[in-house]
């Protein structure tokens, strides 16, 4: 009890102050004395750029930076596409978004999931895209940045080697990149919200199915992965449509959610040194009391 009290309070009091320094650092200065200004690079060559003159990142402008959005949905889901809309409305996006309506694959839900997200590849590609969002129909977006978005949009238009760009999954590992709001993963697991290359794209439409969950397929393939810092983008508690995750939904929620799992994996691989250390210490205190006595 005496840990977990410990690590809530230190886990809250790093992760405001972290917020604070990644998000409230000055950008740079427009001529024309405004800040929040971002000049940025369409993977295509064409500049265009963000909240020029108006004090804010307009997200119109940013989401631009993307040529095609999609979100896969089941179609007998129309409940989580009411709430997809509802939390991509709120970020600016519901306008650009198109919905990828895919019935459940009659034998495998694993395959289903891997050939829809294959899909919007398939769209994007045959609309000339070189880069696109993908969504699924569970997103919930939390803490969610204009300034962090800004700063994403920004590295992945100044950097050719990332290949997939997540805005909130489970990681293994980071470490920091020359922008405080993009951190270099070791991915782990879910795919419900990234921005993805063309030429990543084309790699995982040539490959055959390998009877793999998609986000282990992306986990095995050794890209240059990288996620925004803080993550903004989450699943939410809405039962899963994947028959074999049953057991592991059911512990997922008892565990208070995978919003609250995300947040927890990402802040102890950004603090791991401090958690241990911590722990140490309040065990070798426990330790000296029971000596004591």
């Amino acid at each position: 009890m005496i840990c977990y009290t410990a690590i809530t309070a230190l886990r809250k009091y790093v992760f405001r102050n972290r917020v604070r320094t990644s998000i409230g650092e000055p950008s740079p200065v427009h001529p024309s004395g405004s800040r929040l200004y971002v000049p940025v690079c369409k993977p295509n060559g064409v500049e265009f750029t963000v909240g020029q003159g108006t004090g804010e990142p307009s997200l119109s402008a940013l989401w631009g930076f993307f040529d095609r959005v999609y979100c896969i949905s089941l179609d007998e889901r129309e409940d989580r596409r009411q709430e997809a809309e509802r939390q991509l409305r709120s970020v600016g996006l519901l306008d650009r978004v198109e919905f990828v309506i895919v019935q459940k694959h009659p034998v495998d839900n694993e395959r289903g999931i891997y050939e829809s997200h294959l899909e919007c590849f398939r769209r994007g590609i045959g609309a000339g895209a070189r880069s696109m969002l993908v969504f699924e129909d569970d997103i919930v977006f939390d803490r969610f940045s204009s300034r962090v978005l800004a700063n994403c949009v920004h590295f992945m238009s100044t950097h050719d080697d990332w290949k997939i760009f997540f805005f909130g999954c489970l990681i293994s590992g980071s470490r920091k990149t020359d922008n405080a709001s993009v951190r270099k993963v070791r991915y782990r697991s879910l795919a419900h919200a990234y921005a993805v290359q063309r030429s990543s794209a084309e790699r995982l439409l040539s490959l055959p199915w390998r009877q793999q969950p998609y986000d282990v397929l992306l986990g095995c393939l050794g890209e240059e992965y990288y996620a925004a810092y803080p993550s903004f983008a989450f699943q939410s508690n809405a039962r899963t449509d994947n028959t074999r995750l049953g057991k592991m939904d059911r512990w997922r929620r008892f565990c208070g959610g995978l919003l609250r799992i995300q947040k927890m994996n990402e802040f102890y691989h950004q603090n791991k040194w401090m958690v241990i250390g911590v722990h140490v210490f309040l065990i070798g205190i426990l330790l000296m009391l029971l000596v004591g006595d």
